[in-house]
């Protein structure tokens, strides 16, 4: 059935594109069909039309312009939900951002990010209307409660004072003669003293607001997943841990009661991800689509930063927050939780969490690093030096050399330079460990990239400040020279100068 139903959300998209290309009235197809405009909508747009791109590149500019034009569609319907409306246009907007570059289509571009703003702006206001409705919301329901507790706690009052009356009648009637007058009177008043001791015992154990706290049974945890913090970077990534672990180690903590919400955020179109899948559907998380264009670092950080602030505004009950990361970046995240009254557990791997941040959280769970395995090296990538007793200093090398694959990279190499903290942020992401490896030859990283990079086409700059390509003149037994890499071989072609004209230059 759920196969059934993703088909049917993939006709339905196909056919509005379909309807869009050919000028055909949209709004009507929309209006029969209100319940498909939702967050699952969204998602596929953005999972088929990646695919389209990737298979299909001839058509992917004729495609990008159907898209903006149907986005632009749906930003201007206003029936259904608008909020799921938004998202289905900005997946729209922000998947033809892959095909319409600045640089090969500004027309588009410019129309896009416009249209972008426009819709960010319309889903801030949706986000602020609503946290200030549940704010109201809970405003009115702590003020019910605190209302209700007054009149508990007189009415306990009330109880205990008639007790206390009842307690000295029946007294002062036992001590006088034993009529059968006074017999019954007596037993008449046992009988309303036990129905006074009963609604005071009942009384007591309603909680007051001075002792409402997480209790046993209540859902009372949400859990957030780094996920490309958990594969240690997205060039190779590491799926060699288990969530399940990682959700029975919490449960087992005394914070932790029942778990409310879990969500994990990593680009989930990544094949390489697909054995994670099964396992997040079977512990009940959610899987947050994450699209990073600008290859950076920080998207799914942000998102699930901006879902945490939410989720610790509008929902009261959610008092144990859990980051599963080890990025420095979130210690400010939990200092504000703090501020909110909010208990945050720290969860990453061994020796990989930002000290920081494991100082600021009030609890702390390791994960077991896991073993790593390092991807075979040619026999021709192995200098005589390493004598392979250092893996680091050969992985390196190879990441180095493989920055000349991709074109824009060799473009800054031979024009101005990578500067050393881009290198050390590549380096990162693609080797576990990186620092603690690095250190442990005492090298700063100027020091130990001059050491990889020894004997290769590519050097330091002068100010030890950008990894660059270097070309060195070397003369011949002929008085000719050449113009050479790697300490003698020839690099894409050979220049051949007279002793005189080098002189001359």
């Amino acid at each position: 059935m759920p196969n059934e139903g993703a088909n049917q959300e993939q006709d339905f998209l196909i056919n509005l594109l379909r309807a869009t290309y050919q000028n055909q009235e949209v709004y009507p197809i929309l209006q029969h069909n209100l319940s498909k405009l939702n967050d699952d909508l969204a998602l596929m747009l953005r999972k088929w039309v990646s695919d389209r791109f990737a298979k299909e590149p001839a058509i992917a500019i004729n495609l990008a312009r159907v898209i903006i034009k149907l986005s632009t569609i749906i930003q201007e319907f206003k029936q259904g939900n608008i909020a799921s409306n938004l998202e289905i246009v900005i997946a729209g907007y922000e998947t033809v951002l892959q095909v319409c570059t600045r640089e090969a289509f500004p027309q588009e571009w410019d129309v896009v990010q416009k249209a972008l703003v426009v819709a960010y702006q319309q889903r801030q206001q949706i986000l602020s209307r609503t946290i200030g409705e549940l704010r109201e919301q809970t405003i009115q329901t702590q003020t019910q409660i605190n209302t209700l507790t007054e009149q508990l706690q007189e009415e306990l009052q009330q109880a205990k004072l008639q007790v206390n009356d009842l307690k000295t009648t029946i007294t002062e009637l036992k001590q006088k003669k034993g009529d059968s007058e006074s017999r019954i009177e007596i037993i008449s008043l046992i009988a309303e003293f036990k129905e006074l001791k009963e609604r005071q015992i009942c009384v007591e154990q309603f909680p007051t607001t001075a002792n409402i706290s997480p209790k046993a049974g209540q859902f009372n945890t949400a859990i957030f997943y780094d996920i490309e913090n958990l594969t240690m970077g997205r060039n190779n990534p590491n799926l060699n841990f288990s969530l399940k672990e990682i959700q029975i180690n919490l449960e087992n903590t005394t914070l932790v009661n029942k778990i409310a919400i879990q969500c994990a955020y990593a680009d989930w179109s990544d094949s390489r991800l697909r054995p994670l899948k099964n396992e997040i559907q079977e512990l009940g998380i959610e899987a947050i689509q994450i699209f990073d264009y600008s290859h950076k670092r920080n998207a799914a950080d942000m998102q699930l930063a901006i879902d945490i602030m939410e989720l610790a505004q509008s929902r009261p009950m959610l008092q144990v927050f859990v980051i599963v990361s080890g990025d420095g970046a979130f210690a400010a995240l939990a200092k504000k939780l703090h501020e909110y009254g909010k208990t945050v557990i720290g969860c990453a791997y061994e020796g990989q969490i930002n000290r920081i941040l494991k100082s600021v959280c009030d609890c702390f769970i390791p994960i077991p690093t896991p073993q790593v395995t390092i991807e075979d090296i040619s026999i021709d990538e192995v200098t005589s030096e390493s004598l392979l007793n250092d893996d680091v200093l050969i992985v390196t090398n190879k990441i180095l050399q493989d920055l000349k694959q991709n074109i824009e990279q060799l473009s800054q190499l031979k024009e101005g330079g990578i500067y050393l903290n881009q290198i050390y942020h590549i380096l990162k992401d693609n080797i576990p460990n990186f620092d603690q490896r690095r250190k442990q030859h005492g090298y700063k990283l100027a020091k130990f990239l001059k050491k990889v990079i020894e004997g290769t086409d590519i050097c330091l700059s002068s100010d030890n400040n950008k990894l660059i390509l270097r070309e060195t003149l070397t003369l011949g037994s002929n008085g000719s020279s050449n113009r050479t890499l790697n300490g003698g071989s020839p690099y894409l072609r050979t220049r051949v100068l007279t002793t005189n004209s080098v002189t001359q230059s």
